[in-house]
């Protein structure tokens, strides 16, 4: 067996692999790059941003080769913080959260009905405790009341009960879990953690919620190719991988989707 041509797409700007309580030697040892198979690997490049070149905004191209700049390494960074210098028309410089979300969500208190102004706008940030509580105060600024989902967990074997009761296990928020209480608007912007109906509704799919019932979210697509259509998403059995022990989450798959952090960010268009 063997000849066969095999097509590998990705970005090594990207975040590295994550492995669970590894160094960053485990992270780099994880990457392709350090596969016996790299030297057999011949990589191509793309050399034309379609994006850019299709829309003909020639400050977007010029953000795009400072993005690259900065990706390949080129930007020289201060010997002692590791720190670079951006120029001041690559972003725009806030003093706090609140202006952040004021700049990215203005009056998102009637805006929030345009899909097309929602799903083109999000704030990314590093850890998943800073992208929950600017979830929290974006949708807070929504009109109306909140409704608020409490999961059902549970642990697979029955004789750990005693060593992780159910008030222990609703307040874990594994990685890629909904948490135990997700609280949701009519309005919110929130993301898929689970491919419920592929290629219509994956892992990473944007939604603008529609209606709340007690049992299913009726929600509309703002991303992907069901983009526009209404859709309901029901409770499921959540399995978390990073776990010692085995348990089950009984809840919606998704989470407010205002903010996000870095890795699930990637593959989105914004």
């Amino acid at each position: 067996m063997g000849g066969v041509v095999v097509l590998i797409a990705g970005d090594f700007r990207q975040t590295l692999p994550v492995i669970p309580k590894g160094t960053m030697a485990d992270e780099l040892k994880a990457c392709l790059k350090s596969s016996y198979l790299w030297r057999h690997v011949v990589p191509l490049k793309l050399s034309t941003n379609m994006r850019v070149h299709l829309q003909g905004d020639v400050s977007a191209g010029r953000f795009a080769e400072q993005l690259l700049a900065i990706g390949n390494g080129k930007i020289p960074a201060d010997p002692v913080s590791g720190l670079i210098n951006i120029s001041d028309n690559f972003c725009n410089i806030v003093e706090s959260v609140e202006e952040l979300k004021n700049k990215v969500f203005p009056n998102i208190q009637t805006q929030y009905k345009d899909h097309k102004w929602l799903c083109e706008r999000a704030i990314l940030a590093p850890k998943n405790v800073n992208v929950n509580a600017i979830n929290l105060q974006i949708q807070q600024q929504l009109p109306g009341e909140a409704i608020s989902y409490k999961s059902i967990d549970t642990v697979k074997d029955i004789d750990m009960v005693v060593q992780y009761p159910t008030e222990f296990l609703n307040s874990l928020e594994p990685s890629g879990m909904p948490p135990h209480n997700l609280r949701l608007k009519i309005g919110s912007s929130i993301m898929l953690l689970r491919n419920l109906d592929a290629p219509r509704l994956c892992n990473g799919t944007r939604l603008c919620v529609k209606t709340l019932m007690p049992h299913v979210i009726e929600a509309t697509t703002m991303t992907g190719c069901a983009k526009g259509e209404d859709v309901f998403i029901p409770k499921i059995p959540l399995l978390p991988s990073d776990m010692p022990f085995e348990s089950t989450r009984l809840q919606f798959p998704v989470r407010l989707a205002f903010a996000m952090s870095f890795n699930k960010a990637q593959g989105q268009s914004l």
